[in-house]
């Protein structure tokens, strides 16, 4: 039996698992019996097929495919935990968060927010003005409560410039959380804070923050039943403080202390333009003490001692004062118990002062003689540069009228206020000349 031709590379076939497509085996060949055998010629003619390598199933590239997705997962996975971790360890102030928050530059919003906190109605007056830049809340009973929601919410607010929270029984309590905010608050420049029962525990917030304060120039605090020991705190803000321009303590209880330590910081200051000491107890050596420190402030334009009680001796520093004072133009103390000694010695201030451009000594005993001797010592003053000069409410003498117009010729823009000369005798017909002629009448017919 002749021997049949081997394939190419049998082990190769059965290693790969059968025979390549197209190829005859050993058992092909036993099962046709010969019939279809190749001659050795056809045999050594064709070439060597290559090996052949079976693809890999199906369901082996998906099994593959997910251990790579795995693997890569968990790579990921270490690198966002890394990430997070490192970023723990920066110490940053950006909060992504805050970011979002909508910007609230009236305070609008925390407004609301702290009513509903601290269980107060909102002011709906005070919300429609937030934007304003005054801003008046004047008797609206805030009360303590109130004026803290308005206060927080005022600390980051831009638009306001004047505030006005005076008669709202703020307290010390209430000026304490306002005190605060002009604090952080650097628009506000003028605070109305009159008629609010400030006492000792308002002024001493007050004047912790006007020892840090350069924004505030006006502030009033008239009628709020300050004492000597409140005028301590006030004064030592002003030995410190030089942006404060204006400043009202009228209607309150200070007394002769007070005006010995006020007196002192009235001299040191080098800011304030205007104060107003009206409505108080200034007396003795109080006022005295207020004089001299006018003596030697050399900022203050307007000085109000109106309604103290001054009398004779405060009146003769108050001349003494306006003999070396170079700046003061405006002077009111009327109502001070000063007489007709307490009239010549301001006449003796007057008649040096080149600076001075309103007086005012209404509702003072000074008589006819004293205004006729102030009017005579600005007559003798060539350096006199007096506007006003009022002598209301003072009983003056028909000699008075005569020595107006001799002064009025020599100081043309000098306006002088009274309230008319009286004759030293009155008639009848003065008085009514109607009831006059109607007695004379009487008198004929009988």
């Amino acid at each position: 039996m002749p021997k049949l031709p081997l394939s190419p590379v049998p082990e190769q076939e059965n290693d790969v698992g059968g025979p390549r497509p197209g190829s005859s085996s050993s058992f092909d060949v036993s099962q046709s019996g010969g019939s279809s055998s190749s001659s050795p010629d056809s045999a050594v003619g064709e070439k060597a097929s290559p090996p052949y390598i079976a693809e890999p199933q199906e369901g082996e590239n998906c099994h593959e495919e997910k251990a790579e997705d795995d693997l890569e997962e968990e790579e990921c996975e270490k690198e966002a935990k890394e990430d997070v971790e490192s970023e723990e360890d920066w110490d940053t102030d950006l909060e992504t968060e805050d970011s979002r928050k909508v910007y609230d530059p009236t305070g609008k919003a925390k407004y609301l927010e702290i009513c509903q906190t601290c269980g107060v109605t909102p002011v709906s007056y005070f919300i429609r003005h937030m934007n304003d830049s005054e801003l008046s809340l004047m008797h609206h009973g805030l009360g303590p409560k109130g004026a803290k929601a308005v206060a927080l919410s005022l600390a980051s607010n831009i638009s306001v410039v004047k505030l006005n929270l005076s008669d709202n029984w703020l307290n010390g309590d209430g000026t304490a959380v306002v005190a605060e905010m002009l604090r952080e608050n650097c628009y506000i420049s003028d605070v109305d804070l009159s008629e609010n029962r400030l006492g000792k525990k308002g002024a001493k917030a007050l004047s912790a923050v006007l020892h840090e304060n350069t924004t505030l120039v006006t502030l009033k605090l008239s009628g709020n039943e300050l004492n000597d020991q409140a005028a301590k705190y006030l004064a030592d803000a002003l030995l410190t403080n030089n942006k404060l321009e204006s400043l009202d303590l009228s209607h309150n209880a200070f007394g002769e202390s007070a005006g010995e330590v006020l007196g002192t910081a009235i001299a040191e200051n080098a800011g304030m333009k205007e104060l107003n000491l009206s409505w108080n107890c200034f007396r003795g050596q109080g006022a005295v003490a207020v004089a001299k420190g006018l003596g030697a402030n050399i900022f203050l334009r307007v000085l109000d001692l109106s309604y103290n009680g001054f009398g004779n001796k405060g009146a003769a520093a108050l001349g003494e004062a306006l003999k070396i004072n170079n700046v003061l133009e405006e002077l009111n103390v009327g109502n001070n118990r000063i007489s007709l000694e307490g009239a010549l010695c301001l006449a003796l201030g007057l008649k040096e002062n080149k600076t001075l451009r309103c007086l005012s000594v209404t509702r003072n005993p000074i008589q006819s003689e004293g205004c006729i001797r102030i009017l005579k010592a600005i007559q003798a003053n060539p350096g006199a540069v007096l506007e006003v000069l009022d002598f209301s409410e003072i009983v003056l003498r028909q000699d008075f009228a005569g020595l107006c117009d001799a002064v009025r010729e020599a100081l043309p823009g000098l306006q002088i206020k009274h309230d008319g000369t009286r004759p030293s005798f009155r008639t009848v017909q003065d008085v009514n000349p109607f009831l006059g002629s109607w007695k004379m009448e009487s008198l004929k017919s009988m």
